[in-house]
């Protein structure tokens, strides 16, 4: 476009330089014909030929209009020249404009040129860098593969050994299992062996410790025998004692109620008399309450201790419940005698009868409830053994 204009602008000189020169062609032609010192001029009188008034008056007007014309002309020219070099000024500015981009435009291609000539450079070290780590992602690829086929190796090494061992379990479980039932069985022979070795032994419970002090144990027995039951004195006469002691045999002060008192008979017939005779009415000594029991092992009384609340509500409802040897609950229910070995059988005979099972809300007693059961009560078990189980009035009543 500044072309088009720069070619317009050289064609308007063009123009006005011509203009000028037919300007003088004309005024030379008219001035010389009509001047008296022209070429025309010179010519002689006798040549020239005469020429109306009214034309020279025309010619004069037409002279003076051309001078006019010529003289507007001339100013339209200067005009336009000094617009024309007023756009020369301006295309002048702009060519120094158009330098000064096309500079600005040369040192832009050159950074642009420097720029990819860079990003060429990067784009090289990037195509290094990623063709190094393609060969070190095979590299490290191949080794997990290695890894990966170690570790299935050692997985299948890991599941035959897993195999052995799970068989080698399953042999040791069938072992301890054996060795579980032979301990109970143990356990329980033990228990059995060592309720046998108590069967001539009786357990006087409630005896106030103050009366070791004024008379021995053995004297305190056979005065508890002579107030409750003399028959047994009259039949048999002396009632003959192995062995009595109180269990614990360490006062323990912290213990509200008296240590139990265990009484070992040369005479298993006598022994059984006396308990018979217990089971029948309460025995006193001295106007206190005592209570005589079968003496039995820890374990028998702690299987014992778990029918308490069992027992109770059995007692409430009417069912006649028994604690038979060692610790199995027997009730009386329509007419027929029900032996339950563990709570778990009462628990699972009580299910399937809604009946009892409503009645039987009670959950098996822990050992601090039946602690402090106890401790309400007022009586103790002492085991000889060396600790102390506490039992209620009817924990206990007998084979």
């Amino acid at each position: 476009m500044r072309g088009t204009r720069a070619q317009t602008n050289t064609g308007r000189k063009e123009g006005v330089n011509l203009n000028k020169q037919q300007k003088q062609k004309k005024e030379t032609t008219i001035d010389s014909y009509y001047s008296p010192n022209g070429t025309e001029g010179e010519r002689s009188a006798n040549d020239k030929p005469e020429i109306p008034a009214n034309w020279i008056q025309a010619v004069e007007e037409l002279k003076t209009q051309l001078r006019e014309a010529e003289d507007n002309r001339e100013k339209n020219l200067k005009i336009k020249i000094s617009h024309l070099e007023t756009e020369a000024l301006e295309l002048k500015q702009e060519n120094s404009v158009l330098k000064a981009k096309i500079i600005q435009l040369e040192n832009e291609a050159k950074e642009m040129k420097d720029e990819a000539k860079e990003m060429k450079d990067e784009i090289k070290r990037m195509k290094d860098s990623l063709q190094r780590n393609s060969d070190q992602k095979e590299k490290d690829d191949q080794k997990a593969k290695d890894e990966i086929q170690s570790l299935r190796t050692r997985v299948k090494q890991l599941e035959s050994s897993d195999l052995t061992r799970q068989q080698d379990t399953i042999r040791q479980n069938k072992k301890n299992e054996k060795i579980e039932e032979n301990v109970k069985h143990l356990i329980h022979k033990t228990d059995n062996l060592e309720n046998r070795s108590r069967r001539d032994n009786l357990r006087i419970i409630g005896l106030p410790e103050d009366h070791d002090k004024r008379k021995s144990l053995d004297i305190i027995l056979e005065e508890i025998i002579q107030e409750n039951c003399p028959e047994i004195l009259e039949q048999e006469g002396k009632v003959e004692i192995e062995r009595i002691h109180r269990s614990p045999p360490v006062f323990n002060p912290q213990l509200t109620t008296p240590r139990n008192v265990i009484a070992k008979f040369k005479n298993n017939q006598i022994k059984e008399q006396v308990l018979q005779a217990a089971k029948k009415k309460p025995f006193r000594y001295h106007g206190n309450m005592v209570r005589i029991t079968q003496d039995l092992s820890a374990s028998t009384l702690k299987d014992r201790k778990a029918w308490n609340m069992i027992f109770q509500k059995a007692r409430e409802l009417g069912l006649q419940p028994r604690i038979k040897y060692p610790s199995k609950l027997t009730i009386f229910l329509q007419g027929k005698v029900w032996s339950f070995n563990t709570t778990e059988e009462f628990q699972e005979f009580i299910n399937k009868r809604p009946d009892l099972n409503r009645k039987f809300e009670v959950q098996p007693q822990n050992s601090r409830e039946s602690s402090k059961a106890s401790y309400v009560t007022g009586q103790t078990v002492n085991v000889d053994c060396g600790f102390t189980l506490y039992f209620r009035s009817w924990d206990i009543p007998g084979e």
